[in-house]
């Protein structure tokens, strides 16, 4: 009797556990469908997974098997690629190098500096490399031949078509890869009308020694969309504002891409006046080269660890970083002059080592700013799913965006019981718009987000990707 009574006890705590388990949605929640309505989607322009991360069974999928265009959410991959085979500790030097020997402050040869594709290096991190060199006792450069070299062999260097993407090439976030990148190769313009002298000064942040300004013209109409008013012309050693600026739009500031410097130029520019600055004299010019074998290094900078990179990719959606991620990805398992296809095929690797299929899934540049880029949510999934079970879970998961916290989210569910409680990466381009990530339930349990959109009017879906959010933290 004893025994019957204990396997009794045991048959209705097992019933008990599975009418408790979530039940398989066959339709969308009522509350998605009706905001999918409202913005004139058709459900088979959208793609879901819930699944808490410790169960195979979904609470819901829709569409889970159809490739969808994933916007920004493609990051997801490539930083968790990147935390894992390049290691959260993993980080980038840039070095310095000489030929000859420094008499008295004064160098004779060249200045070499090499590259490794370090994503964050930007004019504050410049400065300070500046200074170590001037430390090491070179302060006054000479060459004769007026030749330094650039070396960006860590990647395969090409022309990069700004425009390519949405032919808008002066936009910072078409910026390409480069092993030697500096400031995501953006300047900062502020504007500042003169009416009692008639002018416009423009000032360049950073500063860009030997680019001569053409200010526009100062006009005293409406401000209006001010942008559309001046045609902006970047070459290596001049910058042309064709157009008019209103004295009523004030001071402003428009961050741009001098798409049509060379990545050279650029760096030679920045570089010149950070060494002026410092107190140093520089004659020459950079040219792009390969490090020589009997060069002295006397300096070097040593970026951030990859997991506080990772953090800036994903909670700002940092599109070239993305890129350099990739490359990086590339050159660590395939070596030097390293491209897309290189980090592609050891992400592809990875995966199938992983056991995740990734037949339906494209990487173009793995930043998601991309017309080719696909992958189905049931993949995204199962890489958010294996994610959560890999040690380098803590990192990739903070550096999702929290909602109504921080990052692309923080604007998004702030007066919401979610609030705080979900880490979601977003995306979003024309005629895309998606999400990906973890919610933390009401229950207490965690559930892996993912919905994509590929649609004419998913720019009118932030509504009903919130009010998935919002079932999924309150009825799981």
């Amino acid at each position: 009797m004893r025994k019957l009574s204990t396997f009794c006890r045991k048959w209705f705590s097992g019933l008990f556990f599975i009418l408790a388990l979530p039940v398989f949605a066959q339709e969308l929640p009522s509350s998605v469908k009706y905001e999918l309505e409202l913005a004139g989607i058709p459900e088979n322009s959208v793609g879901i997974v819930v699944e808490q991360v410790d169960s195979n069974v979904p609470r819901l999928t829709h569409n889970a098997d159809i490739a969808f265009a994933p916007a920004s959410t493609m990051k997801v991959l490539t930083t968790y690629a990147a935390l894992e085979l390049l290691g959260p500790s993993y980080t980038w030097e840039t070095g310095a190098y000489i030929s000859g020997k420094p008499e008295d402050g004064v160098l004779y040869g060249d200045l070499i500096i090499k590259g490794s594709g370090d994503p964050v290096f930007t004019q504050k991190e410049l400065w300070l490399f500046i200074r170590q060199i001037q430390d090491a006792g070179v302060r006054d450069i000479r060459q004769e031949v007026l030749k330094h070299i650039l070396d960006r062999s860590v990647f395969k260097t090409g022309p990069f078509d700004a425009a390519a993407f949405d032919a808008e090439p002066l936009k910072p976030y078409n910026a390409g890869p480069d092993a030697l990148l500096l400031n995501e190769k953006k300047i900062d313009v502020r504007l500042v009308p003169n009416e009692s002298e008639n002018t416009v000064k423009v000032v360049f942040e950073p500063r860009l020694d030997g680019v001569k300004i053409t200010p526009p013209l100062l006009s005293n109409g409406e401000c209006g969309n001010w942008k559309k008013d001046i045609v902006l012309q970047f070459d290596d050693r001049h910058a042309n504002f064709d157009g008019i600026y209103s004295s009523t739009c004030q001071e402003k500031i428009w961050s741009v891409l001098p798409y049509q410097m060379s990545n050279t130029r650029y760096f030679e520019s920045v570089f010149s006046t950070l060494w002026k600055e410092a107190g140093g004299r520089f004659k020459g010019r950079f040219v792009d080269g390969t490090l020589p074998p009997e060069a002295l290094k006397i300096a070097e900078w040593r970026s951030p660890e990859l997991s506080s990179v990772v953090s800036t990719v994903n909670k700002h959606s940092n599109n070239v970083m993305a890129r350099q991620l990739l490359l990086g990805i590339g050159h660590h398992e395939f070596g030097d002059n390293a491209d897309e296809s290189m980090g592609i095929k050891a992400i592809k690797n990875w995966l199938a080592s992983k056991n995740i299929s990734s037949g339906d899934l494209v990487i173009e540049n793995g930043s998601g700013l991309s017309r080719l880029e696909k992958m189905s949510p049931l993949t995204m999934s199962r890489i958010l799913k294996a994610a959560f079970h890999s040690p380098v879970m803590p990192e990739l998961m903070s550096s999702f965006p929290i909602a109504g916290k921080d990052g692309t989210m923080s604007k998004r569910l702030k007066e919401d019981a979610i609030a705080g409680k979900a880490h979601i990466k977003t995306g979003a381009i024309d005629n895309v718009r998606a999400i990906a990530g973890y919610v933390l339930a009401k229950s207490g349990r965690r559930y892996i987000v993912v919905c994509m959109v590929n649609d004419p009017n998913a720019k009118l879906s932030r509504n009903m990707l919130n009010e998935l959010l919002n079932w999924t933290y309150e009825n799981n």
